[in-house]
Parts: C-alpha cells; structure tokens; sequence
C-alpha cells in the first residue's frame, strides 16, 4: 500500500493493533500518543522498524500536532478517553480528550491541506435506541452518557469539516471490542474482581445487561475492508458481531477459563452498571455485510478468545 499514515492514540488497545496490522501492509506509520492511557508495551516491538515513527505529544498541543501530521496521506483518529463510566466523575475529561483534541486535529488537517480521516467512533451515540438491531440511519441521536455526547461531537465536527473543507471521512461505531492489549471493560474488571476474591464475582447492574461484542480482529478486517470499498465523503458504518451476551453469561466464561470452582455471583442491582450504561446494545452490520464483510466471531467466541488472551491462555 505504501501510504504515509498517522494513527493518533496509536500506543492503545485497538491503535496498537491498527498500527500492526498497517505495517504488516507495508504503510508508513507515525503514532502519536501523549502515553496518557496508552503504554509504550504495545508498539515497542516496531521501535526499530524503518517504516514506524514515534511522537510523543498531546492533541491539545496545537502548534506541535500541525507539524506532526503534516505530509500524511490519511490519518486514523483513534486518541479518545475510552472509559465511558469516568464522565460521571469528571465531566470535561471527554471534552478535552475527545471533542477538542478532534477538533484539533482537523484544524491541523486544514490547514495542511489534508483531506483523509478514519474515526472510530461508538454504539454509545445511540443511546436507548428503540430499534435493535440498530442501523447507521437511526434517529434522532440522544447519548445517554457524557462519553457517547462526546463522540457524537466529534462526528458532528468530522462531517462539517468534510462539508465545509473538502475532505473525506469514514466514521465507524463499534460495539464492545475485546481482545489482547484490553486495559479496561467488563473482562478485564472480572478478571481483576475474581484475582482478589475467587469465590465471588460481583456483577455491577442485573447481570442480565444485553450486550454485542467483538473480537479486535475482526474490527480491524472490518475498517480496512470499508476504508477500501467505500469511497464517499461521508463513509459512516456499525462494526459488531451478529448477537449479545449479557453479563452473567460473560462472567461464567471467566470464571470457567480461569479453572474456578462454585463462584458466588452477586449483584448491585438495577437495569444499568452505572450512570450512562446502555442495558441493551446490538448495531445492525447489514451496510458492511452488503459490501461483502462478515464477522468471523461471534460475541461469545470474541469473549472467549480475549479472556484467553488476558490470561495468556493462547
């Protein structure tokens, strides 16, 4: 492909594995991460490659993010607060790490004269959707958490900017993504939960919280395949798998991939884990299925596989 390419938050769980799968393509790969959430364990391994760079500065640095970006054919947006639950506690954390550093960033695309950006964006845009499987034209967009606002911000800025400035997007809302790398989320909080206390798992919400996920894998087929096979100014698809799991089934598989015995599982109670959580999620993938992607997981095989994965079990 031999692309110059930038990958902002490159050094997290799904940049790092953006940034492989890109070289293994034979692009140029610059990073940009300020390490913040990210950790230099992800992408060392390609320190010593002659087509991967290293930059470490923060988004908010405008002045600096301009030179850096500057000579690239499409950058991947990828810098973000991932923790959904945080916006509750510190409500401008994804304001400033979500919606200015986007916002940053296209200035510096415009002002460089750059026209490409991959964004990865989130089902949380959705908020309660009342359609499920829920497609990319679902309507009006109300997010329930400060998180999904803030990416719908940044989508909202990403197809201005295409409007205004001559630019292409392609904007790709993800279910639960999991695999290797994960630094956070239901698996990785079992997991940690049952290390302490291996007789009982405390499960936040019901239990009973429906939910589509993704094997990391599979995400990045997907993006790569619609990157290449879509080509308006807009490019808006869903990644996801085709069915749910809900919370008590995914503590059951950790529980059995850990080997443990007669776990007590508890509850907090109520319909949601926490303020902003979406009980019921499933994204209708029929847009990318109609230009010929599939998921090869499942969501109970994606879980299976990244709790292996973050046991060191494969």
């Amino acid at each position: 492909m031999n692309n110059k390419i930038i990958v902002t938050g490159g050094a997290g769980f799904i940049g790092s594995h953006t940034v492989d799968k890109l070289l293994s393509s034979g692009n140029e790969v610059t990073v940009i991460d300020n390490l913040s959430s990210g950790r230099m364990e992800f992408i060392e391994h390609h320190l010593k490659e002659p087509n991967f760079r290293f930059i470490n500065i923060d988004l908010l640095e405008l002045e600096e993010l301009k030179k850096a970006i500057c000579g690239s054919d499409i950058i991947y947006h990828l810098v973000a607060n991932p923790d959904v639950r945080l916006g509750a506690e510190d409500t401008r954390i994804h304001l400033e790490q979500n919606i200015i550093t986007t916002y940053n960033l296209l200035e510096a695309m415009r002002v460089n004269k750059q026209q490409n950006i991959v964004f990865t964006s989130t089902s949380t845009v959705y908020g309660e959707a009342a359609v499920i499987p829920t497609p990319e034209n679902y309507g009006p967009l109300i997010p329930i958490s400060l998180y999904g606002a803030s990416k719908l911000a940044c989508e909202a800025l990403i197809t201005s900017y295409c409007h205004t400035f001559g630019m292409k997007s392609w904007i790709f809302r993800f279910a639960n993504i999991v695999g290797a790398r994960s630094t956070h989320g239901i698996i990785v909080d079992f997991i940690n939960k049952l290390r302490n206390n291996p007789n009982s798992l405390e499960i936040l919400g019901d239990g009973r919280q429906l939910k589509s996920y993704l094997h990391v894998s599979d995400c990045l087929d997907a993006i790569q395949f619609a990157v290449g096979h879509s080509d308006e100014m807009v490019n808006i698809f869903n990644i996801g798998s085709d069915d749910t799991i809900n919370s008590t089934e995914i503590g059951k598989i950790v529980v059995s991939e850990m080997g443990l015995k007669d776990v007590e599982f508890t509850y907090t109670g109520g319909k949601r884990g926490w303020k902003g959580d979406v009980p019921r999620m499933q994204l209708s993938i029929d847009k990318l299925k109609k230009i010929g992607w599939e998921p090869v997981h499942n969501s109970k095989s994606s879980v299976v596989a990244a709790v292996r994965s973050a046991l060191g079990n494969q």
